[in-house]
C-alpha cells in the first residue's frame, strides 16, 4: 500500500481551511497538514516583505513535517510570496490568485468583475498582473475589504455588524455594475450569504477554493484521487488552540479534531 501525498497548506488563520475543504472533497487521496499562522493574523495590513518572511518560514516548516506540494491558501501570501517560493523549494507550489481569475473570467458575461481581498492584496495589484498575463480580457474593479477576515476569525459571519460593514465596502462595487464577484481572500467564501445579501441575485461570486483543488488534481494526478484507506491529516496553530479547533471545526468539519500548537523560536 502506498503513502498518501502530502499537502503542506497555509494560511494567515482559519481562511485557508475553505481550501481544505475542497481538496478532501476533491482530492481525497491526500493527506493535508496545515498550518494556520494565527499567533501572527492578519497579513492582510502587513508589509509585503514581512509577509514573504512569514511564507518562508512556514514553507519550510511544512516541508519538515513531509510536504510534497505546497498550496498557498492565503491571497495575501499569494500575492507576497508566490513566486519566491517557487524558487525557494523544488516541490509543486500552488496559489489562489490565477485560480479564482480563471474560474471568473469563465462565470462572466460581461467581462466586468470585481475583486475584493485585504488591504496587501489589494494593494500589491497582483490580480491586475496576472489578468493581464493570463489575456482574460477582464475589466478589474479591485477593493480592500478591512475588517471581513476579523470578523471570520471571531466566527462572527451573519451578525448585524457584518452586514453594516459589507454595506458600505462594497458600495463602490455595486456601483461599478459588475456580473462577478471574485472572494479575493479565502476567508471570504464564510461571509458569501453577507456578501451575497449585498450584491444581489444578478452576481456570481466566485471562490478560489474549488479552483485550486482543481489545479492539485490535475497536476498531481491519480496520486490524490484513488484511495485504500481516509489519509489522517494535521492542523498546526501559532496562536490559541482550543480557538482554532472550536472554529475550525465549524468552518471545514469534523476533521479538525486535533490541533498542535507551534510556537516561533
Amino acid at each position: 500500500m502506498s503513502e498518501p501525498v502530502t499537502l503542506g497548506v497555509f494560511d494567515s488563520g482559519l481562511g485557508g481551511l475553505t481550501v481544505v475543504r475542497s481538496i478532501l472533497d476533491l482530492a481525497p487521496a491526500a493527506r493535508v497538514v496545515y498550518f494556520g499562522d494565527t499567533g501572527r493574523f492578519p497579513y492582510g495590513p502587513k508589509p509585503r516583505d514581512e509577509v514573504l518572511k512569514y511564507s518562508l518560514e512556514i514553507t519550510d516548516l511544512l516541508l519538515e513535517q513531509g510536504a510534497q506540494a505546497i498550496v498557498v491558501a492565503c491571497n495575501s501570501a499569494s500575492a507576497a510570496a508566490l513566486h519566491r517560493l517557487e524558487e525557494h523549494v523544488d516541490v509543486p507550489v500552488f496559489g489562489v490568485i490565477e485560480p479564482g481569475l480563471r474560474a471568473a473570467a469563465r462565470a462572466t458575461q460581461n467581462g466586468n468583475v470585481a475583486v475584493i481581498g485585504t488591504v496587501g492584496t489589494i494593494s500589491s495589484g497582483a490580480y491586475q498582473r496576472t489578468a493581464e498575463r493570463l489575456g482574460l480580457g477582464l475589466e478589474l474593479t479591485c477593493a480592500a475589504c478591512p475588517g471581513f477576515v476579523e470578523f471570520v476569525e471571531a466566527g462572527d459571519v451573519d451578525s448585524d455588524q457584518v452586514h453594516v460593514l459589507a454595506e458600505r465596502l462594497l458600495a463602490p462595487v455595486r456601483a461599478a455594475g459588475v456580473d462577478t464577484l471574485v472572494l479575493g481572500c479565502t476567508h471570504y467564501p464564510l461571509l458569501a450569504r453577507t456578501i451575497g445579501d449585498v450584491m444581489g441575485r444578478d452576481v456570481v461570486l466566485v471562490s478560489s477554493a474549488d479552483e485550486t483543488a482543481f489545479d492539485v488534481r490535475a497536476r498531481l494526478g491519480p496520486a490524490v484521487v484513488t484511495r485504500d484507506t481516509s489519509p489522517e491529516h494535521r492542523f498546526l496553530t501559532s496562536g490559541d488552540v482550543e480557538t482554532f479547533r472550536h472554529l475550525g471545526a465549524r468552518f471545514l468539519g469534523p476533521e479538525v479534531d486535533r490541533v498542535e500548537l507551534h510556537t516561533w523560536s
